[in-house]
């Protein structure tokens, strides 16, 4: 993945709070890239080669960490 300073951000409203996605990379088709999401202080970082999956796995994985801090 080139450094450059081209991202895009997601904004998703729920009740608890707001859920903040950065994608970076993932241009040209096929290349590598990240996906940071996170929602108050809990932060989660995934990379990988295809755009769709690496999003819903970050997705995934904050859901996760959100669900064993609240069993906590």
């Amino acid at each position: 993945m080139r450094k450059n300073n081209r991202f895009e951000v997601i904004f998703i409203p729920t009740n608890s709070g707001m859920i903040k996605l950065y994608i970076y990379g993932f241009k040209p088709y096929g290349s590598w890239g990240h996906v940071f999401a996170s929602m108050n202080d809990i932060s989660i970082n995934v990379k990988g080669y295809n755009r769709k999956r690496t999003i819903i796995k970050a997705l995934a994985q904050l859901n996760e960490s959100l669900l064993n801090m609240k069993e906590e």
